[in-house]
């Protein structure tokens, strides 16, 4: 990886207090180093309290689970990107496959909020991953290319030019089965020459990230990969120390 700088991303989902964000920030801000770029995703409740905590120490960031791609109306319960500045938001997931499994979102969807995101100055995760039906069928390419062809044909490849990729195969979301090293170093390196076929330079700068049961025993192999910047974890990111040990892998790749 060298030349491009460690990113690791905190997904809360639903999940935390505020006293568990206490603890949290207590325990991991003042013992994170501008060496890697760091991120804590909480609930839309707990932002402002989260961006509180954070406050100035700016050694992580806040940021976002989910947004809608519309800026304002009638749309019950949800929240626009300006709502997200406001509330301190430097980043944003977009298209987690929980919010496209669960909640129907479709890729159009999902290129319509990278837009969005975009056109607020935020940052956007885009988060890209095949179920394990198609790994099976091998159509793992197939998959990631039709979630990652559409963002590019509604923002340009340019629009990646300040954005995070995450890929995160369905199959190890939330299972506790990781991607090999070489498994997921394949896929990022198919997202990289699948964005270095369009616009070379996004291709070698952009990064792109893994999430799928990261651990701090998994972590640094990942990260040693040449293509993988970094993790987007989920369940290990609620342990303040085991999220810590990660990103100490990530340190140790840059």
């Amino acid at each position: 990886m060298g030349h491009r700088k460690s990113f690791v991303a905190a997904n809360w989902k639903l999940h935390g207090s505020r006293s568990q964000l206490e603890r949290f920030t207590s325990q991991c801000t003042e013992r994170i180093d501008e060496d890697v770029d760091v991120v804590l995703c909480t609930s839309h409740v707990h932002l402002g309290f989260t961006a509180e905590l954070l406050g100035e120490q700016g050694r992580v960031k806040l940021g976002a689970q989910n947004v809608s791609q519309h800026r304002h109306g009638a749309y019950t319960g949800e929240i626009s990107c300006e709502m997200l500045v406001e509330a301190g938001c430097r980043y944003v997931l977009v298209g987690h496959s929980e919010r496209r499994r669960l909640f129907g979102e479709t890729s159009f969807i999902v290129a319509e909020k990278f837009a969005a995101v975009r056109a607020a100055g935020l940052i956007p995760i885009l988060c890209l991953g095949e179920s394990g039906a198609a790994r099976q069928a091998r159509r793992t390419f197939e998959v990631i290319a039709e979630e990652l062809d559409i963002v590019i044909e509604k923002n340009g490849a340019m629009a990646f030019d300040n954005a995070i990729i995450a890929y995160e195969p369905i199959w190890a979301v939330g299972t506790g089965k990781c991607a090999t090293p070489e498994q997921a170093q394949e896929v990022h390196s198919f997202i990289r020459s699948r964005l270095a076929e369009d616009t070379p330079v996004i291709g070698e700068k952009v990064r792109i990230i893994y999430g799928g049961s990261v651990t701090p025993a998994n972590a640094q192999d990942l990260f040693a990969q040449p293509d993988i910047d970094g993790g987007l974890i989920g369940r290990a990111s609620l342990d303040g120390e085991a999220f810590l040990g990660i990103v100490e892998a990530a340190k140790g790749a840059s």
